[in-house]
Formats: structure tokens, sequence, C-alpha cells
């Protein structure tokens, strides 16, 4: 059931983060994988700063689309060199 839910965050995650970026997306498929990966990513950076949401859906919410955004970004640079 957990790893459903991560699923879920990573899907809003990853939609939140293509509105807050904007311009050319990955598609739907494209959208969950950055969520995802996003998900993971900004789990390791809250981590890493030592920085705590205090957990729950909005908490995991909130990092999950900070990775995504971050992983988008890194992305769409690496696909202008």
């Amino acid at each position: 059931m957990h790893f459903l839910w991560f699923i879920l965050i990573g899907l809003c995650a990853g939609w939140l983060a293509g509105q807050l970026m904007k311009g050319g997306g990955f598609g739907v498929i494209g959208n969950i994988i950055v969520g995802v990966i996003g998900a993971l990513l900004g789990g390791f950076l809250f981590r890493t700063f030592g920085v705590s949401t205090g957990g729950g859906l909005i908490g995991s919410l909130v990092v999950a689309t900070i990775g995504a955004v971050v992983l988008l970004f890194l992305l769409r640079l690496i696909k202008k060199a």
C-alpha cells in the first residue's frame, strides 16, 4: 500500500511541477516518472539539509513537488546543452 501512495504522490508532484515550470512537458507518463524520481530527489535533498516537513500527505507532496521541480530544471538544462 505504501508503494501505491508513493506512485500517487509522484503523479501529483509531477503534474504540479509541470504546471509550475511551464513550457514543453514530458507527457503523462513522463510527468509520472519525473514526479516519482523527483520524490526521491526531494527526500534526499530535504534529509541532506536537515529540513523536516512534519510528514503526512501534504508534507510528502511538498517534498516530492520541490524535488520534481528541481529535476525538471536540471533536465531542461541538459536538454538545452
